[in-house]
């Protein structure tokens, strides 16, 4: 896995765990990234990772009907 560091700015009053979420939901969001490895990302398992998903504005839902169909064969 790579390593990313960030210089963020003192005035952000964000936590590590808030920063890593946002990217982690944001990635997930752009299907660049399944859930599983978002979670991996965040240090939550899959389920909790899916749970807090809607405090970070990303639906677990998505947009495409293709990608509905998808997750229903699958699931």
């Amino acid at each position: 896995m790579r390593t990313i560091h960030l210089n963020i700015p003192d005035s952000v009053d964000l936590k590590d765990y808030d920063f890593s979420m946002i990217i982690a939901s944001k990635l997930y969001e752009d299907a660049k990234l399944t859930a599983g490895q978002s979670a991996e990302i965040v240090g939550l398992s899959k389920r909790a990772f899916l749970e807090v998903l809607g405090k970070y504005g990303v639906s677990v839902f998505s947009n495409s009907i293709d990608d509905l169909h998808s997750e229903i064969e699958n699931a």
